[in-house]
């Protein structure tokens, strides 16, 4: 294995939706689960330009190949669990790059998940119909 070649993981986590990201030295190739970026997130500009925030933030978009593998929860869910991982590799390569991340938010966590379902009701709030007589 080439010396020169550095790979970089982190975690990234959202909803139900958990991406584990490498990131290679190479010429700024984005797979995922083994498809291109663009493709996987059906050419919507919206959740490819989030997902590779992190990189254009520190300029590096060019100097590494990222290769996702992602499975749960939506594209959009999908879309932030991928940025936050990006994010935590780059902390992991150099963790001079965390305070200007950080600043950026790009390293907090989205706790929100769904409520889980409680007897007596049809959802996790919403009741049945209520009938007086």
């Amino acid at each position: 294995m080439n010396t020169s070649l550095k790979i970089v993981k982190g975690t990234g986590r959202r909803k139900s939706a958990v991406a584990q990201v490498q990131l290679v030295s190479g010429t700024g190739e984005f797979l995922i689960n083994n498809q291109p970026g663009t493709k996987y997130m059906q050419e919507n500009p919206e959740y490819i330009l989030s997902m590779q925030a992190p990189l254009e933030l520190l300029g590096l978009q060019k100097d590494f190949n990222t290769v996702i593998n992602v499975q749960g929860g939506g594209l959009v869910a999908q879309a932030n669990a991928i940025k936050l991982g990006i994010a935590r590799a780059l902390c992991n390569l150099d963790t001079n790059y965390r305070s200007s991340l950080k600043a950026k938010g790009y390293l907090t966590r989205d706790a929100r998940s769904k409520e889980r379902k409680k007897y007596g009701l049809k959802k996790a709030r919403k009741a049945p119909q209520f009938s007086k007589r």
